[in-house]
């Protein structure tokens, strides 16, 4: 018991030494780009002299020494304020991340899912069928899906699927008169303005991960177990499901809690080329005014992902291989 509570411990020590990294790295990194938000506010107005932006500076506190910002930004952090955005309205951070949460993490979920119901199969098949008729074809696939770029992609189905054949809808969340649509009408006008993005997160997403899978199912079946069963004449369901399947996922466990961080960085293309209000588009707005405060407020989301992201990671790890827990039960009695 001691042992295990002592590896917790551990654990929640380096998450919160690899947490305070980030924010430092983050915070001084942003500080050393071009630009500052007083900038967006001055530059383009010709009434603004040099005292305003003074006044603006030392209004945001970009007058002080850089260790000091820091210090005032990590003092509101730990009570969960992330301060006002220095853009035009001077809303509340977390007010304007919150508000853009639900579509973008509600996109990459149901992605993550459609992902890993077609990849995992894939993989599988490729694996157990391997240099057959369904392994060649797959293997084309996945490596168009890996040469193809997103938003190349993205445009080539908007202009076929948007304009040639006017099919599915192109940009926005909702059309007009939205709101005097029936419950089950906006369910489907979402669904069709979404249909292409969430498509693009999974082709995107399919391709590394049916490799990875069938990378890693081909490693298992070399294995001596896999071959004594199917010496003895199991079925090929037994041999896959029952014996291969689970050691195979542990790779791609790795690969799932490496991809929970992209929940955001990977929206900011698809987001902003069907100008979907998510994170995405709201980082990249952030980053192009120089705005400090919602810059952070999404880099330490996106590192708290990461984070999430490993530790989802390890409890996987346990729940796919009876052997990681096991061990650590006994180092918990012992």
């Amino acid at each position: 018991m001691t042992r295990t509570l002592l590896r917790i411990l551990t654990k929640l020590a380096w998450v919160a030494v690899v947490f305070f990294g980030i924010t430092v790295i983050s915070f001084w990194v942003i500080h050393l780009a071009p630009g500052k938000p007083t900038d967006m506010q001055t530059t383009l107005n010709p009434g603004a002299s040099a005292v305003a932006r003074e006044r603006l500076e030392k209004l945001y506190g970009l007058d002080q020494p850089i260790y000091v910002q820091y210090g005032q930004w990590v003092g509101r952090m730990t009570r969960l304020d992330f301060g006002r955005s220095m853009s035009g309205d001077g809303r509340p951070v977390w007010d304007k991340i919150r508000e853009r949460l639900p579509l973008t993490f509600g996109m990459n979920i149901v992605s993550l899912l459609l992902t890993l119901a077609v990849a995992i199969p894939i993989g599988v098949r490729a694996a157990w069928r391997q240099g057959g008729v369904f392994d060649r074809i797959s293997t084309v696939v996945v490596f168009v899906g890996f040469a193809m770029p997103s938003f190349w992609l993205a445009l080539l189905l908007m202009l076929l699927l948007g304009i040639i054949w006017p099919i599915l809808p192109i940009s926005g969340l909702t059309s007009l008169g939205y709101e005097k649509l029936s419950t089950a009408g906006k369910v489907w006008d979402l669904c069709r303005h979404l249909a292409l993005p969430v498509f693009l997160y999974t082709f995107g997403s399919l391709a590394g991960m049916s490799r990875f899978m069938r990378t890693s199912m081909l490693e298992v079946l070399r294995q001596d177990y896999i071959l004594t069963a199917r010496a003895k004449g199991l079925p090929a369901r037994v041999v896959i499901f029952r014996h291969a399947l689970r050691n195979a996922l542990l790779p791609v466990i790795t690969i799932l809690g490496l991809s929970v961080p992209g929940l955001i960085g990977g929206s900011v293309i698809i987001e902003s080329i069907f100008a979907l209000p998510g994170l995405g588009q709201l980082f990249y707005q952030a980053v192009m005014s120089r705005d400090y405060p919602l810059i952070m407020g999404s880099l330490v989301l996106g590192a708290v992902l990461t984070l999430a992201g490993n530790i989802l990671a390890d409890v996987g790890y346990g729940l796919a291989d009876p052997r990681i827990r096991n061990s650590s039960g006994q180092g918990g009695e012992s």
